[in-house]
């Protein structure tokens, strides 16, 4: 089941209201809990989400929804990752982070660089894929790679250097509508949605960038990828195995890895995370499948967790999304 956080359907409520409509039966309609409209790091089935802006597009009679919510987002969109890339040295260090570090903010989006379809010299192209093989959602696609567009303009200012726009749908919108957003010519029915930018944008440094942040952004980053490197996928295999069986001990994890517990954590400092922050993370990753693919009853749930309590699994929750189990549950629940 491919995700993405809540902060991807940003501006939805806004855009809606503004057409004069309430965004709640359209939320409730696609299978999803309100909450989504205001916590951030809930996990969305892309799926649902895509459709939300499809129905809504359509009853609302708005056909450039997509590109009004890219228009609202701002580079925070995208959580932890938004620091990192506002403090690469230059466009190529901000690229790569996006390819290695997006699947944080979404399992189902996907930014890379590839040559140019027009084999122009001194240009690259940017593509963007967001959704499984068949015809692309076209509201989705358009708050997606629209986004894109968006963050490049932040970091690097309107003139970043976009020569064009290629989309592989036919628009919902007037043409216009797409060039007027992008300030760029826009063909649409091409193989693939990417954009066309000039090569040079890759050398170009991001004003105001911080080494150290930079630093600090992508330590905490890693730590939510899995297995990050040989060690930190050593422990978290362990972590695992024994959350079933109640609080997992450093010291236990230490023992099954043959490791002083002092080594253990001398070599996660190095990495820039603890511990706590391990299992913390195994905890959230396995309560989000627990709630949003099981029908597990939240005592079990909680158990599987290695929480002593119920109450202190509750608890956890609310400092993970910002909303008790239940809510998080009801994100997913049919219409």
């Amino acid at each position: 089941m491919a995700t993405v956080r809540a902060a991807g359907i940003r501006g939805f409520d806004e855009v809606v209201r503004d057409l004069g409509a309430d965004p709640a039966p359209l939320v409730h309609a696609a299978g999803l809990d309100l909450a989504v409209l205001d916590h951030d790091d809930l996990p969305i089935e892309q799926s649902r989400l895509a459709a939300l802006l499809e129905s809504a597009a359509v009853s609302l009679h708005c056909p450039d929804l997509g590109l009004r919510m890219a228009a609202r987002h701002g580079l925070d969109t995208l959580g932890p990752l938004a620091v990192m890339l506002a403090n690469c040295r230059t466009g190529a260090d901000a690229l790569a982070a996006t390819q290695r570090y997006l699947t944080v903010h979404s399992d189902a989006l996907h930014v890379d660089q590839t040559t140019d379809p027009d084999g122009e010299p001194g240009v690259i192209a940017l593509r963007y894929r967001g959704h499984p093989p068949g015809p692309p959602p076209v509201q989705a696609t358009d708050a997606g790679i629209g986004f894109l567009h968006r963050a490049l303009c932040l970091l690097f200012g309107d003139g970043y250097g976009l020569l064009d726009v290629r989309l592989s749908y036919h628009p919902a919108a007037d043409p216009g509508c797409y060039r007027s957003f992008y300030r760029a010519p826009v063909r649409f029915g091409d193989p693939e949605s990417l954009l066309r930018v000039r090569a040079e944008l890759l050398a170009r440094p991001i004003t105001g960038a911080h080494e150290d942040l930079r630093t600090r952004a992508e330590a905490y980053l890693r730590t939510l990828l899995p297995d990050v490197d040989d060690m930190t996928g050593r422990i978290r295999t362990v972590v695992d195995g024994m959350l079933v069986f109640g609080a997992v001990p450093m010291e236990a994890v230490a023992r099954a890895l043959a490791l002083h517990p002092r080594t253990l954590q001398r070599r996660l400092a190095a990495q820039g995370t603890t511990f706590a922050h391990i299992v913390d993370n195994i905890r959230r990753e396995r309560a989000r499948h627990y709630l949003t693919e099981t029908t597990l009853p939240f005592g079990a749930v909680s158990a599987r967790l290695g929480f002593a309590e119920q109450a202190t699994f509750s608890r956890a929750c609310h400092r993970w999304w910002g909303v008790p189990p239940r809510r998080v549950r009801a994100v997913r629940r049919t219409a």
